[in-house]
């Protein structure tokens, strides 16, 4: 039994940061695609990144491009999502995924596993 626990959600003002991260426990972390992704009220949930087995590489959506930075450590079973120069519209339940491969895919119906997700509220 995979488990995803977020955490690092919270409320902060326009401009601020946060850091999201993820620890997966019950299945082998280091040869897995991790992935990040945000469901706002109303609104169907949507890709924010991803990385692969190795860190090596990534994927971004452009609403977040440059401001978001997706990262890993194998040797912590932990992955993490800097957000910096947060907006509003960043609002949104973010949650962490993990793809039952070794490389990444920006559609949600391609991760296997998923947490229960964190808070991120960004006020204006």
């Amino acid at each position: 039994q995979v488990q995803l626990v977020e955490s690092g959600g919270g409320l902060v003002q326009a401009g601020g940061s946060l850091r999201l991260s993820c620890a997966p426990s019950g299945r082998t972390f280091s040869n897995r695609a991790m992935g990040w992704f945000r469901q706002a009220p109303g609104k169907e949930r949507e890709f924010v990144a991803a990385i692969d087995w190795s860190g090596r590489s990534t994927q971004y959506a452009d609403s977040v491009k440059g401001r978001f930075t997706i990262s890993r450590d194998n040797t912590k079973n932990t992955v993490y999502l800097q957000m910096n120069s947060l907006k509003p519209e960043d609002t949104a339940v973010y949650y962490c995924a993990m793809r039952g491969a070794l490389y990444y895919s920006s559609d949600k119906d391609m991760y296997d596993y998923w947490g229960q997700g964190t808070q991120v509220t960004v006020s204006s």
